[in-house]
């Protein structure tokens, strides 16, 4: 990485807003379809908007964007907010598979790609919070 690569944000290697917007679009799509994420779609409600529109702007911010999501619901306190879901092994991959499918059709540049699937696996892994 070069001294210009450091003062990029993930957010702006990726696209900005209009990346973010697609991949949690095609995120939520791959969720709503693939049978292997039947686990992790059972735990939303029936209508995906509001949870969506939630995820871009937490992605938003957590990629280095706009603050659009802690001006609204504080510190994004991850563990406690999903605490009341079951997530094991079985649900983090249902996530990551998703989520590794909708950074694949979006994110044009392959190392900010690899970057931020690197940092979503962590997250995911972090989540867990059952054997």
């Amino acid at each position: 990485m070069t001294n210009i690569d450091a003062t990029v944000s993930l957010f702006d290697r990726i696209g900005g807003s209009a990346t973010i917007d697609r991949l949690v679009d095609r995120f939520y799509e791959r969720m709503d379809t693939l049978p292997e994420a039947k686990v992790i779609r059972a735990m939303h409600a029936d209508d995906l908007g509001l949870i969506r529109d939630v995820l871009k702007r937490y992605l938003t911010e957590w990629t280095g964007g706009p603050k659009l999501y802690s001006p609204e619901k504080g510190h994004p306190r991850l563990r406690q907010r999903h605490i009341g879901f079951a997530i094991g092994d079985a649900e983090r991959d249902a996530w990551m598979l998703c989520m590794r499918g909708a950074l694949e059709e979006t994110v044009i540049d392959i190392a900010a790609r690899q970057d931020l699937d690197r940092a979503m696996s962590g997250l995911a892994d972090w989540m867990r919070n059952r054997p």
